[in-house]
């Protein structure tokens, strides 16, 4: 793909990173530049600092859209954008949760324990940790739920951006204990004193809560045949 405008960033370069000879050649005949990277990489922000290491010039910035959450808030990749400009080294989507949408997330998890993310974060919107679990705990939701219609819980979106300095010290770095146990590798971030910034966006069109396992494949492909592919054109 030539070089273009998206999400704001002016000559940026839009690229699919893989280990998969079959994805590289879909990508490529979709009219998407693909980059091959290591088997042995072992998470999406890994093969996404191999593709961008691959390029001429090492960009300043590198976006890693993953593939197990494909459906995006519309927001989500200018919001992301616009905060690395603004100085983040690390940058990623949240959605607040209404009550129903809470009830929706529970439920699901009670089936998919490990299918959606979420996110515990400072009001200065600095992530403070993610997980697997629904966080915060909450005490007295009786009556927070009478008083608002907003619950305390913020569900994290699969898209992060990265300065290049950022991403390259997570690699350097090995995996921790927690990152491990939760399988969510921004953890190691955090446990390096990286700050992460978080952006609020509004939901998708509908809501996934990521791909992570067959059940959620089944929900993924039921909610496109009722309701079309929600992804929006890039900017």
């Amino acid at each position: 793909m030539a070089r273009a405008a998206i999400g704001g960033l002016q000559d940026a370069e839009l690229l699919v990173a893989t280990d998969d000879r079959e994805i590289a050649d879909h990508a490529r005949a979709a009219g998407c530049d693909a980059v091959m990277t290591e088997s042995a990489i072992a998470t999406g922000s890994g093969r996404a600092l191999a593709a961008a290491l691959q390029r001429p010039v090492p960009p300043r910035f590198v976006v890693n859209l993953q593939g197990d959450s494909p459906f995006q808030p519309q927001a989500a990749l200018r919001s992301v954008i616009a905060a690395l400009k603004s100085g983040a080294e690390v940058a990623t989507p949240v959605i607040a949760l209404d009550w129903a949408a809470l009830d929706a997330l529970r439920d699901h998890k009670r089936r998919s324990p490990f299918s959606g993310t979420t996110c515990a974060r400072a009001a200065d919107g600095r992530a403070l940790w993610f997980s697997k679990a629904i966080i915060p705990a909450i005490r007295g939701e009786e009556a927070l739920r009478a008083s608002d219609t907003m619950s305390p819980v913020w569900r994290h979106v699969g898209l992060y951006g990265y300065t290049l300095d950022a991403l390259t010290r997570f690699e350097n770095a090995p995996p921790t204990a927690l990152e491990t146990l939760e399988g969510l590798e921004q953890l190691r971030l955090l446990e390096l004193g990286i700050p992460i910034t978080t952006v609020p966006v509004d939901p998708p069109l509908f809501d996934s809560s990521g791909i992570d396992t067959p059940a959620d494949i089944d929900r993924v492909e039921a909610l496109i045949a009722i309701h079309g592919d929600p992804t929006p054109p890039l900017p």
